[in-house]
């Protein structure tokens, strides 16, 4: 905090009593008196005790923590999920469910760990939601509260007021652009809502692109731009309706996107899925620092600095290509994806669903995978338990244990796997996807 260290910033919050404010740790502020400062693992623990986030800062504009992506813990498996927003939509009832645990020891579990209750998390992500829908779109007030995922009017008020310090009203005008004759101007929803999605330290972004671009498959996605500067585009499946978000490669200590949804009550969801795609909450420093020390890493490490290890926007999606190839995902998109009610030049369909692609075609290992999907039999979601998931994997007949890794990496989001066949020791852990992805980027792993 007193060196302002951005490496820190979404892993730990500090607050000053004296002036009732919560900030990141790399904020410019005149550093406070150390009597005076109280730390908070999380941004709704510090909006839980009273203090509001600093206008300067911006602490709810911070990565997220790292840490929810190494922990397979109940904990760790509930971030996930909250960050997903399966607390606005199905309560935290709905939450305890999924993680096979009662309401009440979700609860005491949470705040014994990161200091607030799935509540107050769920309560804090709808405020950010409500100052990225409030700072950059026309919306009405009123629609703007309910997309966030408020019960009420009152409610949104309250909340905003608490962490912001303001009004919705006074939020908006403190931050709408003004056009070239001064004149102050707000984005239509209709041109989409404009993010930055921010990230901790490098961000090897040219690897990720890559990436994408070999595996893009036409109707779903598209790639286009010059190295250093392409756009990649994708429509979205969301639990209210469709989505379509393009995002750009340059990295400024962000990366530049604009979605569009047919219903904003999936912003929150959408944004995470992205971060989760573009593993934006990783901690490369240190990922790095592990695996630098390695004599085989050091090398591709030290040419590839914050090199990430991409997930998926869809796990259930993710799952079908991995298993089927890019060729045949392209087959399946063609005949039983959903159209999307307004094609946005070449990107034309959602992936279609695993129920209906179990129901399509109901044979072979497409099959038995989709028809787990669809049943239950295997949970791939936000908060899934790994090593549940990968035992369903494998009890599926035609799918190996490389495919297996794949999605346990990708889907699941987990930066420790180690997949068949491969020489990856435990020195590497907890970052050996990471280190997986090193090799293969360098050439040395297919």
């Amino acid at each position: 905090m007193r060196s302002r260290d951005a490496r820190f910033d979404g892993e730990f919050f500090f607050a000053v009593e004296t002036t009732g404010i919560y900030c990141r740790p790399s904020c410019p502020a005149v550093t406070p008196k150390r009597q005076n400062v109280r730390f908070y693992t999380t941004a709704a623990a510090a909006q839980s005790s009273g203090f509001r986030a600093c206008r300067r800062c911006r602490p709810d504009a911070v990565p997220g923590s790292a840490e929810w992506n190494v922990r397979a813990d109940v904990v760790g498996r509930a971030m996930r999920l909250i960050g997903d927003g399966v607390v606005d939509r199905e309560g935290v009832g709905g939450l305890a469910v999924r993680l096979g645990y009662s309401a009440r020891q979700v609860q005491r579990q949470l705040t014994a760990e990161v200091g607030a209750g799935p509540v107050a998390l769920a309560r804090a992500q709808r405020a950010h939601t409500a100052r990225v829908l409030l700072q950059t779109t026309g919306l009405p007030i009123t629609e703007i509260a309910f997309a966030a995922g408020f019960a009420s009017v009152r409610q949104f008020n309250d909340t905003i007021r608490a962490v912001y310090a303001s009004t919705p009203s006074e939020l908006r005008a403190a931050a709408v652009p003004r056009g070239a004759t001064g004149a102050r101007r707000a984005v239509t929803p209709t041109a989409g809502i404009p993010l930055r999605l921010a990230h901790r330290g490098p961000y090897r972004s040219t690897a990720v692109f890559d990436l994408l671009a070999r595996e893009a498959v036409p109707g779903v996605e598209d790639i286009g731009g010059a190295p250093g500067r392409r756009t990649y585009r994708r429509t979205l499946r969301l639990p209210y309706g469709t989505g379509i978000v393009a995002v750009d490669e340059r990295s400024r200590g962000w990366l530049d996107a604009r979605l569009h949804l047919t219903d904003l009550r999936d912003l929150t969801t959408a944004v995470q899925r992205l971060r989760r795609l573009f593993d934006l909450d990783a901690d490369p420093y240190a990922v790095d620092e592990r695996l630098g020390a390695d004599p085989r890493l050091a090398p591709l490490v030290a040419a590839r600095p914050g090199l990430r290890s991409p997930g998926a926007a869809d796990p259930d999606e993710l799952a079908v290509r991995a298993l089927v190839g890019r060729a045949e995902a392209e087959r399946l998109v063609r005949r039983y994806g959903k159209a999307l009610d307004a094609p946005s030049g070449t990107l034309t369909h959602v992936f279609p669903e695993p129920a209906v692609l179990a129901e399509a075609e109901p044979d072979g290992p497409l099959g038995t995978l989709t028809a787990a999907l669809a049943d239950g039999t295997l949970r791939l979601d936000a908060g899934a338990e790994r090593d549940e998931a990968q035992e369903a994997l494998l009890a599926l007949p035609g799918l190996d244990g490389r495919t297996a890794a794949v999605i346990r990496t990708r889907a699941l989001g987990d930066p420790d796997v180690a997949p068949p066949g491969v020489d990856v020791p435990d020195a590497w852990r907890p970052w050996r996807s990471y280190a997986v992805q090193h090799l293969m980027v360098a050439g040395e792993l297919e």
